[in-house]
């Protein structure tokens, strides 16, 4: 199980559009929206330091996802990135580009494609959700993975859209 106590919220077909929870942990300052500060700082908590965090890859992955032009990511444009991420990923057949690539990029602590055990239990320390080794094999599952293997991109975008769900 995800540690939250939300429910999945599904659309006709098994679908899920409830990215809420992956948007939350991004907006760090809690106000509704990632600006480019919430997304260096998450940024940085998943590379070998601040310094790496760089400003144009931060700057770009905001632009991609801020349709309004604002400066900032709401959550329509949030969930509206990770919807175009997940078609994509299923009619190519293959790992697309884009802002959700690169967090996973960074959430791959060892480069090698596939979030692993170790790479997700980081993730949920860095984000202060506390999540037992055994939520954490679910998440692995729950996005097609194994233990052995980690989980895909496309399995990455499944595990942040469903924030609750019963095994």
């Amino acid at each position: 199980m995800c540690p939250s106590t939300r429910t999945l919220t599904l659309t006709p077909g098994g679908a899920t559009s409830n990215f809420k929870p992956a948007f939350e942990v991004l907006d760090a300052d809690r106000d509704g929206k990632i600006s480019y500060d919430d997304l260096s700082t998450f940024c940085s908590g998943f590379l070998s330091s601040p310094a790496d965090a760089d400003q144009d890859i931060v700057g770009m992955m905001i632009s991609v996802a801020d349709l309004d032009r604002d400066g900032f990511v709401e959550y329509d444009e949030f969930e509206h990135v990770l919807e175009a991420a997940q078609r994509g990923a299923k009619s190519s057949g293959r790992v697309g580009g884009g802002v959700m690539e690169e967090v996973f990029r960074m959430m791959d602590k060892d480069g090698d494609g596939r979030l692993s055990h170790g790479d997700l239990r980081s993730y949920m320390e860095w984000a202060g959700l506390e999540a037992s080794d055994e939520d954490i094999k679910a998440m692995i599952r729950l996005g097609d993975g194994d233990e052995k293997n980690g989980v895909s991109f496309d399995g990455l975008l499944k595990i942040l859209a469903v924030d609750n769900i019963l095994l």
